[in-house]
């Protein structure tokens, strides 16, 4: 469709609703956009597009398809599983068409629901990939030790004492590359079970912990069944010498029970400079 039917289409829709919204749009050729998301995982299984099941890739598609008037398929930077949370998400998608940014923004938010939003857009070059190319990816998992009814979906309610000291003496042992595959979802179809964490540790809050944690890939459910397993260790049901053998055997069967779902955040992806123009 040309520049100056696809406007006339497009005000025409947007006049019944009573209002034109200007968005400038020409044909040109197909460059490639990163997309900044940020959403709350609780009503949606998970970021991959699923045949039976709601899922955030599909709502970003279904708004952004409904904005250009064409099907589009986007590619994030990672999946995230059922019920997680993403502080900052990127995908990529392709177009052939120019658009003014701050229209783009303001009308998307408009189509998608409350619990997803995007932040920004901007141009990369066109081999750039929003998976493969990230150089880092960090995560955040939350615990508090009481009840509260404003972390209700956002945090891990834990009833028992945990030794803190002992946990973060485990978490010095995931430094490095190494295989996780202890760690990883069964029947995951990767090249390799091997990532680099350059950084993992605890912090403590007024009423509970956060976990950090940053590599250069996650496997699938690799921070839940690390949360999980380390849990073990702050109750006294696995030390050091244990942990290590977990590692060793690469045996998901012998790590600890993934932690639930809601208490993990996705909280940066990061990409080198060569990706932008």
């Amino acid at each position: 469709m040309g520049y100056l039917n696809f406007y006339k289409e497009y005000s025409k829709t947007n006049l019944k609703l009573g209002y034109i919204f200007i968005f400038a749009i020409k044909m040109n050729e197909s460059r490639r956009y990163f997309i900044e998301i940020a959403y709350d995982g609780r009503n949606y299984h998970g970021w991959q597009k699923q045949k039976n099941a709601m899922s955030v890739q599909e709502k970003l598609e279904e708004a952004i398809s409904t904005l250009f008037r064409r099907p589009i398929g986007i590619m994030g930077s990672g999946r995230t599983d059922s019920g997680v949370h993403a502080l900052q998400q990127f995908a990529h998608f392709d177009l052939d068409q120019d658009f003014e940014n701050e229209y783009f923004i303001k009308r998307i938010n408009g189509l998608l629901p409350q619990d997803i939003a995007i932040y920004s857009i901007f141009p990369v070059k066109e081999n750039a990939h929003a998976r493969f190319d990230a150089d880092f990816r960090r995560y955040e998992y939350h615990i508090t030790f009481r009840k509260e009814p404003f972390l209700l979906g956002e945090a891990w309610h834990f009833y028992y004492d945990l030794d803190l000291a002992a946990m973060s003496s485990a978490t010095n042992l995931l430094l490095g590359r190494q295989n996780f595959e202890c760690f990883s979802r069964k029947k995951t179809n990767v090249k390799t079970f091997e990532c680099e964490i350059n950084n993992a540790s605890w912090e403590q809050t007024g009423s509970g912990l956060v976990f950090h944690i940053q590599a250069n890939r996650f496997l699938r459910g690799m921070v839940r069944a690390i949360v999980g397993t380390l849990i073990k260790v702050g109750t006294h049901k696995l030390d050091n010498a244990g942990f290590l053998e977990i590692l060793a055997k690469k045996d998901r069967d012998l790590a600890g029970k993934s932690a639930p779902a809601q208490g993990l955040f996705l909280t940066k992806v990061n990409y080198p400079n060569r990706i932008y123009k």
